[in-house]
Parts: C-alpha cells; sequence; structure tokens
C-alpha cells in the first residue's frame, strides 16, 4: 500500500514519483515495480545531505548539509521540498546553483523538509 508523499524511483528509466492519494495498488514503471525511497537522515561519508533549517524575517532558509552540499554536473541536489499545513513546496535546483532554498513558511508550521540527491537519494531532517 502506498501512503501520501511518499516518493517511488524506477530503477531502470530512473523516472521519479511522489504519491498524492494513497492506494492499495503497486507502482509499476517499464515493466517492474518502482522501488520505495527511504527517507535517510544519518550523515555518512564525506558529503552531508541532511537539510539544515534557518529561520528568516520572511520563514524559512533550507540548506543541504552542515557544509554544502556538491552541485556539480555530475553530483547535484535535484530538490528540496518542505511540507506544512498539508501542503507541499518544492524548488528544482540545477548543477552550479547553491543547496538551498527560501520558503515563506512559518518554521513552527513545517512538519517535514527533504532533499533529494540525484546519487544518494532522499534525505529529511532530524
Amino acid at each position: 500500500m502506498t501512503q501520501r508523499n511518499q516518493v517511488y524511483k524506477c530503477k531502470v528509466c530512473g523516472n521519479i514519483v511522489e504519491v498524492i492519494h494513497s492506494g492499495v495498488g503497486e507502482l509499476v514503471c517499464c515493466g517492474q515495480p518502482m522501488i520505495l525511497m527511504e527517507e535517510k537522515k544519518e550523515e555518512v561519508g564525506q558529503e552531508k545531505h541532511v537539510p539544515v533549517i534557518q529561520e528568516t524575517d520572511e520563514g524559512i532558509k533550507v540548506t543541504v548539509g552542515s557544509n554544502p552540499h556538491p552541485m556539480e554536473q555530475e553530483h547535484y541536489i535535484e530538490w528540496i521540498q518542505v511540507i506544512s499545513g498539508g501542503e507541499s513546496h518544492r524548488k528544482f535546483l540545477k548543477p552550479g546553483e547553491k543547496p538551498e532554498a527560501t520558503f515563506r513558511i512559518n518554521k513552527e508550521e513545517v512538519e517535514k523538509v527533504r532533499e533529494f540527491c540525484n546519487i544518494h537519494g532522499l534525505w529529511r531532517t532530524n
């Protein structure tokens, strides 16, 4: 059974989908079941992935990693997402950009912050 806000990836073509409505069916792409991306929250290795939230005058600023994550063509953060009040807010990033995003959201209303690294997968705040 799928749950709202779960992220799945096709191991064949790389398609990524987020569940908007929970259901009992299996997600399939390229003729194979899609893989549920587990939300990691414990740092391992040199790159830092856990999103860091800072309160600002206008909302929150999310930076990926206590040391900024690389944003190279081969290795970068694809998107940063904030879930707040049942709504999803997402900023897509490209190689060369800073691994950060600003959202006009009250920090106390934030339910979850996560990001997706093209190599190391899905990460969330602790």
